[in-house]
């Protein structure tokens, strides 16, 4: 962690938006949204690592009461500043750990961010802490990637995710650890900057024995929010846990 924020400080957040366009854009938003509210129903909804409010913002205008854990400040202040960001509250700590007030009826993590926690006793606190905060029968929703090592070539621990002529990225393996960092060059104005975040890279079948450790069960696995049927060939997947009854 490189300051109170973590690795999403000020510096991060000014840009974050810009920088992941593509998950901004509305096909990549809507299909998310759509089945966050449908498992929500009447209920609230909370978003661990909530961010700039990619997908607090467009649930809270379906009607849907959303409230955000963040460790960083910067990012949630980036979400208090958009229209409609005042409806979603946020509490500031280590989604790992923070408690927000009250019950919910669906608790998520998109956009690998289960992979932020960098140690598996960090994730395991994770399944726990929204155990803990949903209602029986309330759902746990992850979106992440599966672990990319086919494409790792022998004696290589290293999988470019974007060649541009201004950006270069890349990801970093630990196969031992399951530690992984995505590395990020930027070139702008003739300058050049580096930044890396670490991650711990997860299985879905690890995922399910977290869950199960906390009281939930799977329910569902597609490869994407579209509901397509998740294979050995998908290289994403959204799962769905539920909360068993006491």
């Amino acid at each position: 962690m490189i300051d109170d924020d973590g690795y999403f400080g000020e510096s991060v957040a000014a840009t974050y938006d810009e920088s992941s366009a593509a998950m901004f854009a509305p096909g990549a938003v809507e299909p998310a949204v759509a089945v966050l509210a449908e498992l929500a129903g009447e209920g609230r909804a909370l978003e661990l690592g909530v961010g700039t409010g990619r997908i607090a913002l467009p649930l809270a205008r379906r009607g849907v009461e959303v409230h955000g854990i963040d460790l960083s400040r910067a990012m949630a202040d980036r979400l208090r500043a958009k229209p409609g960001g005042e409806a979603v509250g946020v509490t500031i700590g280590d989604f790992a750990t923070a408690r927000a007030p009250g019950t919910f009826s669906v608790g998520y993590l998109v956009f690998n961010t289960i992979m932020n926690l960098t140690t598996q006793d960090a994730q395991v606190d994770c399944f726990r802490n929204v155990a803990a905060h949903l209602e029986p029968g309330g759902a746990f929703v992850v979106e992440v990637m599966v672990p990319q090592l086919r494409k790792l070539p022998p004696g290589q621990n290293t999988v470019p995710f974007h060649v541009g002529a201004d950006r270069l990225g890349f990801d970093t393996y630990d196969l031992a650890t399951q530690a992984m960092a995505s590395h990020h060059v930027k070139v702008e104005d003739g300058r050049g900057s580096f930044r890396s975040i670490p991650f711990r890279y997860v299985w879905p079948a690890e995922l399910d024995l977290m869950a199960r450790l906390a009281g939930m069960r799977l329910r569902e696995r597609w490869a994407d929010w579209s509901r397509a049927p998740f294979t050995s060939e998908s290289e994403t997947h959204v799962s769905v846990w539920e909360k068993l009854a006491d």
